[in-house]
C-alpha cells in the first residue's frame, strides 16, 4: 500500500511488485502489501549509498547482474530477530534427544536459520551441558542467507547486555570477556559450529545426512505454503528416523502430516515410512 508521505525517493507501485517478484523467486520470502513501507525503509540506504534518486534506478542495477548489490539487496530484506535460548522449551528437548542418542558415535545437527549466531551457540551451549564437555560428539552446521549476519556469528562476540541476560554459571563457562566489555564466545563452543551460507530456494544444499536435528525456527512464516512444502519434503530425508524437526512458535506442519507428526510442543518427527535418511557420506568434509 502506497503511504501519502512525501518520500526522499520515488518508489511506485510497480518498484514494489518487481521487488516482491524478485526476492520470491530468489528467496522464496513472499512479501505481503503490508511490508511496502518495510521494503522501501530498509531498501532506501541502499539507494543513499550508491548515490540513487528512485527505484527504478536501483532496480535497473539489480537488473544488470551486479552480484555484490544482489547480495546487499537480499541481506536488506532478510529479518534478523534472535537472542540465545529463544523459545526456551526446545533446549532441553533436544537435551533429551541427545541424552538418547549418546554413545551412537558424532551427533550431527543443522540450525538452518542462524541469524547471528545466538541459536547455534544455544544448541552449542546444550551439547556441551548434556555431555558435561566443551568438547562433546557433537557437530553443529549453522546457516543463513544473509551473509552480514554469519559474520557476526562465525566471530561469535555478542554485547554485554546480551551475554548477561544469561545465567552466571553459562556466561561464565561460555564465554570470555573482551577489553571493550563485549563478550565472546569460548574457543571450545566455536569449534562446535561451521558456517555456510545456504539459500534454502536453491537445487543443491551443502547438508548431508543423517542428521539427528533441524532447527528451522520462525522461517517457514516469510513462505508461502508451496514453497514451505518444498522445503519440508528436502528436510525429511535428511533427518534419522527418530530425528527431530524444531519450528517456530507460530508455525505449525499441518499442511505436511504426510510427512511431519508432532511429538512435542513445536517439535516434529518424520512420519514413519516416509522418505529415507540420505548416507552419512560426505557429512564431516561437508561441516568442516
Amino acid at each position: 500500500m502506497l503511504t501519502n508521505t512525501p518520500r526522499e525517493f520515488a518508489f511506485t507501485e510497480q518498484d514494489f511488485e518487481k521487488i516482491r517478484v524478485m526476492i520470491y523467486n530468489y528467496a522464496g520470502i513472499a512479501l505481503t502489501p503490508a511490508k511496502h513501507d518495510m521494503v522501501y525503509g530498509r531498501l532506501a540506504r541502499r539507494l543513499r549509498a550508491l548515490g540513487l534518486r528512485t527505484f527504478n534506478e536501483y532496480l535497473q542495477v539489480l537488473e544488470r547482474g551486479d552480484s555484490k548489490e544482489f547480495e546487499l539487496f537480499t541481506n536488506s530484506l532478510t529479518t534478523n530477530l534472535t537472542s540465545f535460548f529463544r523459545e526456551s522449551h526446545h533446549f532441553p528437548m533436544l537435551s533429551d534427544h541427545l541424552k538418547a542418542a549418546r554413545g551412537s558415535g558424532v551427533l550431527n545437527l543443522w540450525c538452518s536459520a542462524s541469524s547471528t549466531g545466538e541459536e547455534p551457540y544455544s544448541m552449542a551451549m546444550t551439547a556441551c551441558e548434556t555431555f558435561d564437555s566443551l568438547r562433546p560428539p557433537v557437530h553443529i552446521i549453522a546457516t543463513d542467507l544473509d551473509t552480514g549476519v554469519l559474520e557476526t556469528a562465525r566471530q561469535g562476540i555478542y554485547n554485554a547486555d546480551e551475554v548477561e541476560k544469561l545465567d552466571n554459571n553459562r556466561a561464565r563457562r561460555f564465554f570470555d570477556r573482551q577489553a571493550d566489555g563485549r563478550y565472546r564466545a569460548k574457543q571450545e563452543l566455536r569449534d562446535l559450529i561451521v558456517y555456510r551460507r545456504v539459500n534454502l530456494m536453491e537445487p543443491n544444499w551443502p547438508i548431508r545426512g543423517p542428521l539427528d536435528g533441524i532447527f528451522c525456527r520462525n522461517v517457514m512464516i516469510y513462505f508461502d505454503k508451496p514453497t514451505q512444502l518444498k522445503i519440508l519434503q528436502r528436510f525429511a530425508p535428511l533427518l534419522k528416523p527418530d530425528g527431530l524437526l524444531f519450528v517456530g512458535h507460530s508455525e505449525n506442519l499441518y499442511h505436511a502430516s504426510d510427512i511431519f507428526k508432532l511429538r512435542s510442543k513445536t517439535v516434529y518427527e518424520r512420519v514413519s515410512g516416509g522418505a529415507a535418511p540420505t548416507p552419512a557420506s560426505g557429512l564431516r568434509s561437508t561441516l568442516r
